[in-house]
């Protein structure tokens, strides 16, 4: 059993250090968005970790993924959500629900874009309460970027030591 959890984290540490792990981490930031359930902070780290030299772009690219994930969410949630929604909800409830986006609705994204909340809730809520595109985009931009650019900074800066805690603790 021991072998096999070895070869195991062998071919995950291998494919980490690869070009397709970049890949694959972009796609799931992207999916993560709209519908996919995994965060893709754990896989940023992990390649951020054994690819350092490019902590800072892999956030980046993470941060774009995202929030172009995002948008096509909120597309989503505009184009398919509000009928549903006029269906169960009563006028007033909907426009309850309006007026509170359009009053909190950036900083509800921002916050959202930046806690482990599934962000997919808030991207295709944001599309279905028909909140403007552009300030959704501008609060994902500074939400996700703040959350992937921090770990990104923080692997380039404590990377090593980072690993040292990892292998001292962890086989």
């Amino acid at each position: 059993m021991i072998d096999a959890f070895h070869s195991l984290s062998d071919w995950v540490v291998a494919f980490a250090d690869s070009d397709w792990a970049i890949l694959v981490l972009a796609v799931e930031a992207f999916a993560e968005s709209i519908f996919f359930p995994i965060p893709p902070d754990p896989l940023l780290v992990l390649v951020a970790l054994l690819q350092q030299h490019l902590a800072i772009w892999l956030a980046l690219m993470v941060t774009v993924a995202s929030v172009a994930g995002a948008v096509v969410g909120h597309w989503l949630g505009g184009a398919v959500g509000r009928p549903l929604l006029d269906r169960w909800f009563s006028k007033r409830i909907v426009d309850t629900a309006e007026g509170w986006l359009g009053r909190y609705g950036v900083w509800a994204t921002i916050i959202a874009a930046f806690t482990p909340i599934p962000y997919k809730v808030f991207a295709i809520t944001a599309g279905v309460l028909d909140m403007d595109r552009r300030s959704f985009i501008v609060a994902s931009i500074i939400g996700r970027g703040a959350r992937f650019m921090t770990i990104g900074v923080l692997v380039m800066v404590y990377g090593e030591r980072i690993e040292e805690f990892i292998g001292d603790n962890f086989e």
